[in-house]
């Protein structure tokens, strides 16, 4: 049981612990102002400010590779042992529109341990919580205001939008491919 669920388990009582804590965690857009600076505060530096993600509240930090096919296994599933997947034909930051990220995608409980389960921990997000995405070294800022569950088969989630909307997808409940947990997020104004 503890090589199923011991990624998922660790996950959760690092959360619950930071949270009793009240662990904060600050962002760098640099390594040196991370190291020179905050550093003993809890600080993050971004995986990759190319185009990366970070989610301050979950301790969340990954690279995320863009136009990756949502709907071709043998093009996502390596992507998301590394990181996390843009779908393709979705937006980028600062270009309005959907923009689309997934992660965590197995299909059984077995499977958890081989893949990236950085989203694990994204029902956890609440309204008003920040995500920043680094895209071509520039941050952007985003705030939860909508999360849910939805069918596997609703594709309407990739569709564009006529505002600049981030949307986060993981599998539901973690290692099934029963559900999709969706997290929406908007820019800050």
């Amino acid at each position: 049981m503890l090589v199923v669920f011991g990624p998922l388990i660790k996950q959760e009582v690092i959360f619950q612990y930071n949270k009793l804590i009240g662990t904060s965690y600050y962002i760098y857009n640099n390594k040196q102002d991370h190291d020179n600076y905050l550093k003993e505060r809890g600080g993050i530096t971004p995986e990759s400010t190319d185009f990366g993600i970070i989610i301050p509240k979950i301790n969340a930090n990954a690279q995320i590779f863009p136009n990756i096919d949502p709907f071709s296994e043998r093009e996502f599933l390596p992507i998301l042992k590394k990181g996390i997947a843009h779908a393709k034909n979705t937006s980028f930051p600062g270009q309005g529109g959907n923009i689309f990220l997934f992660a965590h995608s197995a299909n059984s409980l077995l499977e958890v341990q081989q893949y990236n389960a950085v989203f694990y921990l994204i029902q956890k997000l609440d309204q008003n919580d920040q995500i920043v995405i680094f895209y071509k070294e520039k941050p952007y800022y985003y705030y939860v205001f909508e999360k849910g569950i939805v069918p596997s088969e609703a594709i309407k989630y990739l569709e564009g939008e006529d505002e600049e909307i981030l949307t986060l997808s993981t599998c539901w409940p973690p290692g099934t491919t029963l559900k999709r947990l969706l997290v929406k997020a908007k820019p800050k104004n």
